[in-house]
């Protein structure tokens, strides 16, 4: 029985690092593709010198970053200034290990996926709280003081748009969700939940133009103004890791995730259906670094305006108004 356990662990691990893997090199191609989609909006080249096409230049910066001397400010708290980007990035990371690559093709198929992806979401706000406490710096404090305040805002119009998914699929589980889009995709009935959705998850993840926390032209770098080497990495995967994931788990709400329609492609090949989530997590990256590239940043209270005046009266008036059609017209959804 104790061998048995012990082959069952290693599975499990080999299982986690098939995931982490793959996707940690996702992440590092992510920041070459923002700086080459940057470089094109703004009418330059971007990166070419490290490898074809600048492709390795992922590779290089980290390089750099890990052989640079990590500075600890002398009246800093040494233990959370460490813990609090390793907490950080595994709250990034563990969120990977629900979702659904392919028909049976997930670490753990939880059925109650949304809710642990929220509960992570919300516990990432500790990381970058005890960034800025631990630096004993004025600059790392107000931006901690802004994501957590931006963060706690905006997971609430969030959570509105994923109750109504839960409403209309009467499931907590990514691949019941999934299963429910057969016909078609959430996104075509619920346009108006996916905009204010995809708003939620641009201040979620400290994007332009909700990166008030990591404003250059007031703080600095905002709450890991005084990281530096691996820290500062941690922090940076942290932030791609999040992209990647949240576009990952809004092609599953609102683009079927691994399926596609009958007419175009036979559903039961697992190899394509991995492809196919794939394609659909680049499409919303691409929306990430877009809006990067084409928006303003906010003012500070234009930011929790936009959220408690506009967006969370639309979010619970969509929330009551969807609810009541299936009512009114006796509709079962599930």
């Amino acid at each position: 029985m104790l061998g048995i356990n012990y082959f069952t662990t290693f599975i499990g691990l080999i299982e986690v690092l098939i995931v982490l893997l793959p996707m940690l090199l996702g992440v590092a191609f992510m920041t070459i593709i923002e700086r080459k989609q940057l470089a094109a909006h703004q009418r330059r080249i971007g990166p070419t010198d490290v490898g074809i096409y600048g492709v390795l230049q992922p590779f290089a910066d980290a390089l750099k970053l890990i052989l640079k001397e990590t500075v600890i400010p002398s009246q800093a708290n040494k233990v959370l200034f460490y813990l609090s980007p390793v907490v950080t990035l595994i709250f990034s990371l563990l969120g990977w290990g629900i979702i659904p690559f392919g028909q049976g093709l997930v670490i753990s198929d939880f059925s109650m996926g949304i809710l642990y992806t929220l509960t992570l979401s919300s516990l990432g706000v500790y990381g970058i709280l005890f960034s800025g406490w631990s630096a004993n710096s004025k600059y790392a404090f107000l931006g901690s003081l802004r994501s957590s305040a931006a963060m706690i805002s905006y997971e609430l119009v969030l959570s509105s748009a994923i109750l109504i998914i839960i409403i209309l699929t009467g499931s907590f589980n990514f691949t019941k969700i999934i299963e429910h889009q057969q016909s078609v995709w959430f996104i075509i009935p619920l346009l108006p939940v996916f905009i204010f959705y995809f708003i939620s998850i641009l201040a979620e993840t400290s994007r332009t133009p909700f990166d008030l926390q990591e404003a250059e032209s007031e703080l600095v770098a905002g709450f890991f103004t005084e990281h530096s080497s691996v820290p500062f990495v941690f922090f940076f995967l942290a932030e791609y890791s999040s992209i990647v994931l949240f576009s990952s788990i809004t092609a599953i709400l609102f683009l079927g995730g691994y399926n596609l329609p009958e007419i175009f492609i036979n559903n039961s090949i697992i190899n394509l259906q991995a492809i196919v989530l794939g394609l659909k997590t680049c499409i919303f990256c691409f929306m990430f670094v877009l809006f990067r590239a084409t928006l303003p940043r906010l003012r500070y209270d234009a930011l929790i305006e936009l959220c408690w005046i506009y967006l969370l009266p639309f979010a619970i008036a969509l929330l009551i108004f969807i609810p009541s059609l299936f009512l009114a017209f006796d509709i079962t959804p599930y």
